[in-house]
Protein backbone atom coordinates (compact mmCIF):
# COMPACT_ATOMS: atom_id res chain seq x y z
CA UNK A 1 0.00 0.00 0.00
CA UNK A 2 2.67 2.68 0.91
CA UNK A 3 4.73 2.11 -2.36
CA UNK A 4 1.34 2.15 -4.43
CA UNK A 5 0.23 5.22 -2.41
CA UNK A 6 3.61 7.12 -2.65
CA UNK A 7 4.21 6.34 -6.47
CA UNK A 8 0.41 7.03 -7.65
CA UNK A 9 -1.04 8.66 -4.63
CA UNK A 10 -3.99 7.82 -2.51
CA UNK A 11 -6.99 8.68 -5.15
CA UNK A 12 -5.16 7.09 -7.76
CA UNK A 13 -4.29 3.59 -5.91
CA UNK A 14 -6.73 1.03 -6.36
CA UNK A 15 -6.74 -2.81 -4.72
CA UNK A 16 -5.59 -4.17 -7.81
CA UNK A 17 -2.28 -1.84 -7.96
CA UNK A 18 -1.97 -3.07 -4.09
CA UNK A 19 -2.24 -6.64 -4.76
CA UNK A 20 0.33 -6.89 -7.54
CA UNK A 21 3.03 -5.28 -5.73
CA UNK A 22 2.17 -7.20 -2.51
CA UNK A 23 1.67 -10.70 -4.17
CA UNK A 24 -1.29 -11.62 -2.33
CA UNK A 25 -4.66 -12.62 -4.01
CA UNK A 26 -7.86 -10.50 -3.36
CA UNK A 27 -9.73 -12.83 -1.05
CA UNK A 28 -6.53 -12.88 1.35
CA UNK A 29 -6.28 -8.89 0.90
CA UNK A 30 -10.19 -8.66 1.71
CA UNK A 31 -9.14 -11.48 4.82
CA UNK A 32 -7.44 -8.58 6.47
CA UNK A 33 -9.22 -5.44 5.38
CA UNK A 34 -12.40 -3.93 4.14
CA UNK A 35 -11.35 -2.25 1.19
CA UNK A 36 -8.84 0.20 0.18
CA UNK A 37 -9.21 2.79 2.94
CA UNK A 38 -8.33 0.20 5.68
CA UNK A 39 -5.71 -1.08 4.03
CA UNK A 40 -3.77 2.18 4.04
CA UNK A 41 -5.36 3.35 7.67
CA UNK A 42 -3.29 0.39 8.38
CA UNK A 43 -0.25 1.43 6.91
CA UNK A 44 -0.86 4.88 8.26
CA UNK A 45 -0.68 3.27 11.96
CA UNK A 46 1.83 1.16 11.58
CA UNK A 47 4.32 4.10 9.63
CA UNK A 48 3.33 6.55 11.63
CA UNK A 49 4.39 4.13 15.22
CA UNK A 50 7.58 3.59 13.18
CA UNK A 51 8.12 7.19 13.04
CA UNK A 52 7.09 7.52 16.91
CA UNK A 53 9.86 5.13 17.59
CA UNK A 54 12.67 6.33 16.10
CA UNK A 55 12.39 9.73 17.69
CA UNK A 56 10.86 8.36 21.13
CA UNK A 57 14.43 6.29 21.75
CA UNK A 58 16.31 9.82 21.14
CA UNK A 59 14.45 11.33 23.84
CA UNK A 60 13.72 8.80 26.20
CA UNK A 61 16.59 7.76 28.99
CA UNK A 62 19.34 9.22 26.82
CA UNK A 63 22.34 11.81 27.94
CA UNK A 64 22.44 15.12 27.60
CA UNK A 65 20.39 18.27 27.86
CA UNK A 66 16.60 18.87 26.30
CA UNK A 67 18.31 20.45 23.54
CA UNK A 68 21.05 17.94 23.24
CA UNK A 69 18.30 15.22 23.01
CA UNK A 70 15.80 17.25 20.06
CA UNK A 71 18.78 17.87 18.47
CA UNK A 72 19.51 14.09 17.96
CA UNK A 73 15.70 13.60 17.62
CA UNK A 74 15.29 15.99 14.81
CA UNK A 75 18.77 14.64 12.93
CA UNK A 76 17.34 11.28 13.18
CA UNK A 77 13.69 12.07 12.40
CA UNK A 78 14.74 13.77 9.20
CA UNK A 79 17.39 11.45 8.35
CA UNK A 80 15.04 8.76 8.29
CA UNK A 81 12.34 10.94 6.31
CA UNK A 82 14.40 10.66 3.65
CA UNK A 83 15.66 7.56 3.54
CA UNK A 84 12.05 6.39 4.18
CA UNK A 85 10.42 8.66 2.00
CA UNK A 86 7.98 6.20 0.65
CA UNK A 87 6.37 5.94 4.77
CA UNK A 88 7.61 9.98 5.00
CA UNK A 89 4.76 10.41 1.77
CA UNK A 90 2.55 8.29 3.52
CA UNK A 91 2.31 9.63 6.56
CA UNK A 92 2.83 13.39 5.86
CA UNK A 93 1.32 14.06 2.39
CA UNK A 94 -1.24 11.62 1.04
CA UNK A 95 -2.78 11.04 4.58
CA UNK A 96 -4.34 14.19 3.58
CA UNK A 97 -6.15 12.73 0.69
CA UNK A 98 -7.05 10.01 2.20
CA UNK A 99 -10.05 10.88 4.08
CA UNK A 100 -11.38 12.28 7.11
CA UNK A 101 -10.28 9.17 9.14
CA UNK A 102 -6.69 9.16 7.52
CA UNK A 103 -6.94 12.81 8.32
CA UNK A 104 -7.55 12.46 11.91
CA UNK A 105 -4.78 9.93 12.35
CA UNK A 106 -2.14 12.42 10.83
CA UNK A 107 -3.09 14.34 13.53
CA UNK A 108 -3.15 12.26 16.19
CA UNK A 109 0.65 11.06 15.31
CA UNK A 110 1.59 14.35 15.05
CA UNK A 111 0.23 15.30 18.59
CA UNK A 112 1.95 11.95 19.93
CA UNK A 113 4.95 14.11 18.59
CA UNK A 114 3.81 17.66 20.33
CA UNK A 115 3.77 15.50 23.33
CA UNK A 116 6.69 13.89 23.28
CA UNK A 117 8.94 17.45 22.48
CA UNK A 118 6.79 19.05 25.50
CA UNK A 119 7.83 16.36 27.60
CA UNK A 120 11.25 16.60 26.65
CA UNK A 121 11.70 20.05 27.29
CA UNK A 122 9.64 20.16 30.45
CA UNK A 123 12.73 20.59 32.89
CA UNK A 124 14.17 22.75 30.63
CA UNK A 125 13.99 26.25 32.56
CA UNK A 126 14.19 28.45 29.23
CA UNK A 127 11.49 26.24 27.60
CA UNK A 128 9.60 26.79 30.93
CA UNK A 129 9.79 30.72 30.52
CA UNK A 130 8.04 30.65 27.38
CA UNK A 131 4.20 32.16 27.30
CA UNK A 132 2.78 28.69 26.48
CA UNK A 133 5.44 25.88 26.75
CA UNK A 134 2.63 23.62 24.99
CA UNK A 135 1.88 25.78 22.52
CA UNK A 136 5.61 26.21 21.68
CA UNK A 137 5.76 22.50 21.08
CA UNK A 138 2.94 22.39 19.02
CA UNK A 139 4.10 25.56 16.73
CA UNK A 140 7.34 23.53 16.76
CA UNK A 141 5.93 20.20 15.30
CA UNK A 142 3.54 22.06 13.30
CA UNK A 143 6.41 24.28 11.38
CA UNK A 144 8.48 20.89 11.12
CA UNK A 145 5.91 18.75 9.75
CA UNK A 146 4.66 21.81 7.13
CA UNK A 147 8.78 22.12 5.88
CA UNK A 148 8.58 18.45 5.55
CA UNK A 149 5.70 18.29 3.56
CA UNK A 150 6.30 20.81 1.20
CA UNK A 151 9.80 18.92 0.63
CA UNK A 152 7.56 16.13 0.24
CA UNK A 153 5.18 17.38 -2.29
CA UNK A 154 7.70 19.22 -4.12
CA UNK A 155 9.61 15.72 -4.92
CA UNK A 156 12.67 16.15 -2.73
CA UNK A 157 13.23 14.13 0.24
CA UNK A 158 17.19 14.32 -0.16
CA UNK A 159 16.67 18.37 1.13
CA UNK A 160 14.73 16.85 4.28
CA UNK A 161 18.24 16.47 6.35
CA UNK A 162 18.98 20.18 5.84
CA UNK A 163 16.09 21.58 7.92
CA UNK A 164 17.82 20.40 11.02
CA UNK A 165 20.42 23.33 10.97
CA UNK A 166 18.16 26.03 10.78
CA UNK A 167 15.57 24.65 13.15
CA UNK A 168 17.83 24.10 15.68
CA UNK A 169 19.15 27.82 15.38
CA UNK A 170 15.50 29.18 15.54
CA UNK A 171 14.89 26.92 18.84
CA UNK A 172 18.33 27.89 20.44
CA UNK A 173 17.56 31.93 19.58
CA UNK A 174 13.52 31.18 20.71
CA UNK A 175 15.25 30.08 24.33
CA UNK A 176 18.21 32.00 25.41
Amino acid sequence: MAEAVAERGYAATTVADVLRRGGVSRETFYEQFSGKQDCFLATLDRSGELLLLVIGTQFEGTAGSPFERFDRGLRTYLDALAAESTVATVVLLESLAAGEPARQRRFAIQERFTVAVAANFAEDQAWQRLPDPVFAARTLVGGISSMVTSALAAGRPADLPALHAPTMALLRALTS
